[in-house]
């Protein structure tokens, strides 16, 4: 329900000849102390029209307003209060999330168009880490918002199997490596090849340009570089798989950069058809002056083709294949000029549809404030950190609730829960300091707080042997529970919030408050008390619970109906 149309409405009929219905709208405001009212309406950019105070014009209003659908109209200075009629609005509300369910807050906006979305994006032969956090559960969340508000969106993971990167793999291989030890552990030896090449690297420059070589060798099918690739990714797929079921994210596709190897001629072809390449110091470049970006790395001098090359052919593929409406790159804050250039390329070869290309930045995790490198062996596996999330919420089981059943479902749920909402509670521009003690506790602004809400929700659900029943009474009076329907009425506002700001914080931050509110409610209120309001107050309860679990969905949190 929009609270706001009504009020704007009602204004608009007092107002029509000095601000129209859009403009009245767009100035109502919800005040910060909810005693000062639901709505206000500041009236100060009608001072020079009507050559008065704005106290005295808030005054004036106030007399003409003589309607049914408020429970008072007060001015308080420059300010009209609107405070709306409690049993009323609880009414419609309940009423609407009772219906609609785990429905309430869809919409047929997108259409069912075509969203690609890019996210995770792991290298082959290097383990799952915490930095590969971010992009992936900051991606499946906007996927599943997107969903919400009726697009068709295609999760992609875009793996990170091809550059420069695998011939140093290979090199490093070929000089140190051990085929029984890569095979009993695979990830792990992959890794410390790859770190002890760069640092042998650091005195032996040589080296560089044998992994540059090695790499163009399997660009051009090499049989002996191939053969390693295809090892290397095997083996990197099958431990990404597991990670993946851990964190409960699947993907559409998983065509990574190997897939647009045979495509990238066809990119080179149109750009030299519409003269856009220019030869410089024997690279291929495409000049980006006009954009004030620095010119874009086509090809280098030694025939090799670089990200943007791929990126170039894969947005290609993209809106042939997909038809996007939007196509999104969750990818870190630092890539911000390499889409810059993207974009401009493809702007230069006048296809106008790359205007609905955009790139999802986030800030970084870090680690006593430091950047988490694989180059440099600063590893922290995101496996590892999720079964420490599990097992100690687990322990926590033990100690608040042994006799809990499923004990073990329920702690992976709430362990792997509260890495990903910590995460996702957070601006994605935002960097901040890992610290799985604090991400894990039942208090504060954590997922678990929020999934024992909502469990608390339905334990009282079950105590009153409480079933769906539309037609009983809905009224709700007290300040308490107003605070938490004007919350849950909110839903939908901040489901499309959180789409056009692919900022899944908005449904994080939105979801604490209403957890935070129904507490405040709970421990002032006996809901089990047997009187004519006991129905509206557990319909209250049972309202709560939808739309915190479906909050939570939205994030790719879990939520455990016992804890």
């Amino acid at each position: 329900m929009d609270l706001k149309k009504q009020i704007a409405l009602d204004l608009e009929h007092i107002l029509s000849e000095d601000l129209n219905y859009e403009q009245i709208y767009n100035l109502l405001e919800v005040p910060k102390d909810s005693t000062h009212g639901d709505y206000s309406f500041p009236v100060f950019s009608l001072a020079k029209v009507y050559r008065k105070a704005p106290n005295m014009i808030a005054e004036d209003l106030a007399e003409k307003f003589n309607s049914e659908n408020y429970e008072k109209v007060v001015p308080v200075g420059g300010y009209l209060n609107f405070f709306l009629i409690k049993e009323n609005v609880s009414k419609d509300v309940l009423k609407v999330i009772l219906e609609e369910k785990n429905h309430y807050g869809d919409s047929d906006e997108g259409q069912h168009r075509g969203v690609p979305i890019d996210l995770s994006s792991p290298n082959i032969a290097k383990p799952i880490s915490m930095g590969h956090l971010r992009s992936t559960v900051i991606g499946n969340s906007i996927s599943e918002i997107f969903e919400k508000m009726g697009y068709n969106p295609i999760k992609i993971n875009y793996i990170g199997d091809w550059g420069t990167q695998f011939g140093k793999l290979i090199v490093a291989y070929k000089k140190w490596g051990n085929e029984e030890a890569v095979k009993a552990n695979p990830i792990h030896e992959l890794l410390e090849l790859y770190v002890h090449f760069h640092e042998v690297a650091e005195t032996d420059p040589e080296l560089e340009e044998q992994g540059r070589e090695w790499f163009k060798k399997l660009e051009d099918g090499d049989e002996e570089a191939v053969e390693l690739w295809k090892w290397f990714r095997e083996e990197s797929l099958k431990e990404f798989q597991r990670i993946y079921d851990m964190l409960g994210i699947s993907f559409d596709s998983y065509n990574g950069e190997s897939f647009y190897n045979d495509k990238m001629d066809r990119v080179v072809k149109m750009l030299e058809d519409q003269d856009l390449l220019v030869a410089d110091k024997g690279a291929d470049i495409v000049n980006l002056d006009k954009y004030d970006l620095n010119p874009a790395l086509i090809r280098k001098s030694d025939g090799a083709t670089l990200y943007l090359t791929r990126d170039l052919a894969s947005a290609f593929y993209r809106i042939e294949n997909y038809d996007f409406v939007q196509a999104l790159y969750v990818v870190g804050n630092e890539q911000a000029i390499h889409f810059k250039q993207l974009k401009a390329v493809l702007k230069e070869m006048g296809h106008d549809w790359s205007d609905n290309i955009h790139h999802v930045p986030f800030g970084l995790i870090t680690q006593g404030g430091q950047k988490l490198s694989t180059r440099k062996g600063k590893v922290i596996l995101l496996e590892e950190v999720l079964n420490e999330a599990v097992s100690s919420v687990r322990s926590q089981i033990e100690e608040k609730n042994p006799t809990l059943e499923n004990k073990d479902e329920v702690a992976h749920q709430v362990g792997i829960g509260a890495v990903i909402f910590h995460d996702l509670k957070n601006d994605r521009l935002n960097s901040f300091d890992f610290n799985l003690d604090e991400i894990i506790q039942f208090e504060g602004e954590t997922g678990p707080y929020v999934q024992y809400t909502r469990s608390r929700c339905e334990s009282i659900l079950a105590k009153a042997n409480w079933t769906l029943d539309q037609n009983v009474p809905l009224s709700l009076d007290d300040v308490d529970s107003w605070e938490v329907v004007k919350t849950l009425n909110n839903f939908p506002n901040k489901v499309k919030e959180a789409s056009i700001k692919y900022e899944p914080s908005v449904i994080a931050k939105y979801v604490i408050e209403l957890a935070q509110k129904f507490n405040r409610y709970y421990s002032k209120h006996k809901i089990l008390a047997e009187d004519e309001k006991q129905p509206a107050r557990l319909a209250l309860v049972y309202a709560t619970s939808v739309v915190i679990k479906e909050s939570l969905r939205l994030l790719g949190v879990q939520s455990p109906d016992k804890m």
